[in-house]
């Protein structure tokens, strides 16, 4: 009678074999591509129709997804686009709004990158704060004085 050892009988594992990305479509699915109205449409339950300007461009993101692109006429936003992302099925006709959004483009206005407090700081807004807390020192030490004398009366 032959007896095995469990690690005699375990395979080891093969490795995976390596994916590749998902390939970025160089032009739109034409069906979506053509759903401008639809995805109008999807914008148009979330935002009121006079924020929403003319089609700017619809640029493929995968096989039947693209996203179409809106300017924003809403105050505040100038160079901002509304986006309505489209998809379909395989063999199917219709177009169906996944996502909708607001975005910058290139020529938005965008707040600057954030920068920590403490690289913030300069060593005039240090003196500036401090000359003002020596002035209030300075304001409020007459006042502890005439405090502390007591005022003279005429008992004689």
């Amino acid at each position: 009678m032959k007896t095995t050892e469990a690690s005699d009988t375990q395979e080891t594992p093969k490795p995976a074999a390596a994916r590749k990305p998902p390939r970025k479509p160089s032009k739109p699915d034409a069906v979506l591509a053509a759903a401008v109205a639809t995805a109008r449409a999807g914008l148009l339950e979330v935002v009121p129709e006079e924020q929403i300007g003319e089609w700017v461009s619809a640029v493929p993101d995968a096989d039947r997804l693209v996203t179409h692109r809106f300017r924003a006429n809403r105050p505040g936003y100038r160079g901002w686009e509304w986006f309505a992302t489209v998809a379909r099925v395989p063999r199917g006709k219709a177009a169906t709004v996944c996502e909708v959004g607001l975005l910058p483009s290139a020529e938005a206005v965008l707040a600057p990158e954030w920068v920590p407090w403490s690289m913030r700081v300069r060593p005039e807004d240090v003196a500036a704060q401090e000359a003002e807390k020596e002035r209030e020192a300075a304001a409020a030490a007459p006042e502890e004085e005439s405090a502390a004398t007591p005022a003279a009366t005429e008992d004689d």
